[in-house]
């Protein structure tokens, strides 16, 4: 047992720990320190020694290693945290995938709607309804990703949310182009609302080594909501007419947005813990104080962390290249099997590329899961950001050697196309969501929303090159240039990677030391 030494050597490397309560007692020889830390448990040391002088005692080398080994242990969070963090994580998780009812509602209610006499509703009309909603939704990307850096991220998710439903069920009770129009284009503004706050509450209350894998798992919300809602919207236009196929889920999203207002917390610190990670942002007092008159305007932040930060720059263009791999995947499989493959009908070439959600499930997953291993098995050495930039390269790699395959598979081979979407799929959601990830940690917590809505709008400009673009290459050029094109981005996403492997994230840039 390590005693306390004599007052007359100021903060000594020696300890000794007194648990309580909530309460953790550190005793340094001339000093005390107290503070009231409820976010780990009992059996957890938290050292805190900022030492006044720089040489120690010859005789203290073995305690300085014992302490160094308990500011290195695992720590354990408190139950109350821990239950107060899993709600605010499922509230997210759910609240995000409401957001895919209310966005994909229309996709599934269009035929029904087509088939309505009175409504006067041709393809064309609901062609153009699809092409006005990711322009809009591009833009909002943008915007509230800015806005949200000085907005509650509670209340940007569940205000979005609401305010989405509220525009899936006015357009329910429209029956014009001029207001179908209206009413779809607001929802396009107002889902990029979820994502930014998401981005902002998982990087409070996660830390580096565990951010990953919960990233991944909030991830599986976009495959949680693209399931449901064909389900949920297609069943209740078909059984109870084309407005129901809005209503339900608006219904839906009014009802999950008060639970997540109810529900979820910012932050650690807003629900009375301490933050899950220390750096001079939140810890250095006096420069706080300094700066204490000096609020960044949402330009600032934009500009400052994001637009000069050259690693959030490259990322942003290399989400551009996978959501043109992404957007034409998705948009082009089921003609390319329809046309090259000869697939019977649109239904059976549907289910051929049925995998890629589910594939995109388990690729998030581990993922997430792969880098934070790599992470803590660097001891944090190396760059957080680089040990998941690295995960991102090797399967962007992987979509590029999958689309390969896909286009090399047999017709007769039903059952290895599925396999092989699927692996598309798993591969696919991994950079999709690690770049989101990188983009966030990359920045100071107040710029995540920033980070994430300009990165989301460089993407969805990617999407949008999917479209127009990709559908001249196969009509001048033939499907094996589509291929082509799809996996030379993949190769331009990888070249942009490598110079990030290094990495560090914001954290590790501004420790305390």
């Amino acid at each position: 047992m390590l005693v306390p030494r004599s007052s007359h050597r100021p903060c000594a490397p020696t300890i000794r720990a007194v648990h309580t309560p909530r309460v953790q007692i550190h005793r340094y020889t001339g000093r005390s320190v107290h503070f009231n830390d409820r976010n780990y448990g009992f059996g957890t040391i938290r050292t805190i020694c900022r030492a006044e002088s720089k040489e120690f005692p010859q005789e203290s080398a073995e305690d300085i290693k014992e302490i160094s080994e308990l500011s290195e242990a695992p720590v354990q969070y408190s139950k109350e945290f821990v239950r107060t963090r899993l709600i605010t994580f499922a509230g997210i998780v759910l609240g995000y995938a409401s957001f895919y009812l209310t966005r994909n509602s229309l996709t599934y209610t269009a035929p029904a709607m087509v088939a309505d006499a009175s409504l006067g509703v041709s393809m064309t009309d609901i062609g153009a309804l699809t092409s006005l909603f990711p322009i809009m939704y591009g833009m909002s990307k943008f915007f509230s990703g800015v806005l949200g850096s000085k907005t509650s991220p509670r209340f940007l998710l569940a205000g979005g949310l609401m305010a989405t439903a509220a525009m899936n069920i006015a357009f329910g009770f429209s029956a014009s182009m001029l207001w179908f129009s209206v009413f779809w284009s607001m929802n396009g503004m107002l889902q990029g609302l979820g994502a930014p706050g998401c981005a902002r509450i998982l990087t409070s209350w996660f830390a580096a080594k565990e951010r990953g894998t919960y990233w991944g798992m909030w991830n599986i919300a976009h495959n949680l909501g693209g399931f449901i809602a064909p389900i949920l919207a297609g069943t209740a236009a078909k059984m109870y007419g084309w407005q129901w196929g809005l209503f339900a889920p608006g219904l839906i999203g009014i009802t999950m947005g008060i639970l997540v207002l109810l529900g979820v917390k910012d932050s650690p610190e807003s629900a009375g813990f301490s933050p899950v990670e220390r750096s001079d942002s939140n810890s250095n007092t006096a420069s706080t104080t300094k700066n204490e008159g000096k609020k960044e305007s949402l330009l600032d932040l934009l500009v400052n962390d994001c637009l000069r930060n050259p690693f959030v720059v490259g990322l942003a263009v290399t989400y551009f290249f996978i959501y043109v791999v992404r957007q034409g995947v998705t948009s082009w499989f089921v003609f390319y099997l329809l046309q090259v493959k000869e697939v019977a009908d649109a239904g059976a070439a549907s289910l051929r590329v049925s995998g890629l959600e589910l594939g995109g499930l388990f690729g998030s997953l581990i993922a997430g899961k792969v880098s934070d291993i790599l992470i803590s098995r660097s001891k944090g050495k190396e760059g957080t950001v680089g040990k998941r930039i690295q995960v991102v390269i090797v399967y962007t790699i992987g979509i590029a050697a999958m689309l390969a395959a896909f286009a090399a598979t047999p017709a007769s081979m039903g059952s290895l196309q599925w396999l092989t979407v699927f692996m598309i799929g798993f591969f696919l959601y991994g950079p999709q969501m690690m770049i989101g990830l990188c983009g966030a940690e990359l920045v100071r917590p107040d710029s995540v929303g920033a980070s994430q809505g300009f990165l989301g709008w460089v993407a969805y400009i990617g999407a949008a090159n999917a479209g127009i673009p990709l559908s001249m290459v196969v009509q001048n050029m033939g499907w094996g240039a589509y291929f082509s094109t799809l996996m030379a981005a993949c190769g331009i996403a990888v070249l942009l990677l490598l110079p990030m492997t290094n990495a560090k994230s914001y954290s590790q840039n501004h420790k305390t030391m």
